[in-house]
């Protein structure tokens, strides 16, 4: 093994597979924002979502402010367009890129979702906790949730059968993406209880 510099990230020095999500939030003025995090993952076997965020970035004010924020999950034909929610703020405080980006309506929260993405989640925010450096831990309990038929599980079609058909996103940080589309079955341990 090969000691890692503590004085950089660790995360930094190594490749880590992580999901790539688009979060959606409302502006003070009214329109909507939207940012990619990796940083990400469900909180509990029940329904709660969430994100690390810093506090400097207008999805943490927007979340704390609004009381809620949305997730899309993008396919990896949409990486173009996560990557245009990537996009700086121009002088006047917008993202312009986020015009080319396709959206609709959130149903029970404010807020928009990607179009064609193959999960969506809308979320009520929980919590967020403030002192992971300069990073916060921003958890919702989903209110409404959605996915595109061709991902929903189904007891009848075999999972690597389905996730080749409808591959997956996924980000290695610092940098890569890939797409999913071969899986095996995790060899659990006989009497594995979750």
């Amino acid at each position: 093994m090969t000691p890692l510099d503590l004085s950089h990230p660790v995360w930094e020095q190594v490749h880590m597979v992580a999901p790539l999500i688009l979060v959606g939030t409302r502006e003070p003025d009214g329109r909507f924002d939207l940012a990619p995090k990796h940083l990400a993952m469900p909180f509990s076997w029940q329904d709660h979502y969430g994100f690390v965020c810093t506090s400097s970035h207008a999805t943490y004010a927007n979340a704390r402010r609004e009381g809620c924020f949305t997730v899309s999950f993008p396919r990896p034909d949409q990486i173009v367009i996560t990557s245009l929610a990537a996009a700086p703020r121009h002088e006047d405080d917008q993202k312009h890129a986020l015009a080319a980006v396709p959206t609709i309506s959130a149903s029970k929260v404010e807020g928009v979702l990607v179009e064609d993405a193959y999960l969506h989640l809308e979320c009520e925010l929980d919590r967020i906790i403030d002192g992971f450096a300069d990073n916060s831990l921003i958890v919702g309990r989903v209110v409404a949730a959605a996915a595109a038929p061709d991902c929903v599980r189904d007891a009848d079609i075999d999972a690597q059968e389905m996730i080749a058909h409808s591959p997956l996103l996924a980000y290695l940080h610092p940098g890569r993406f890939a797409t999913i589309t071969e899986t095996r079955a995790f060899p659990y341990h006989v009497g594995f209880l979750r």
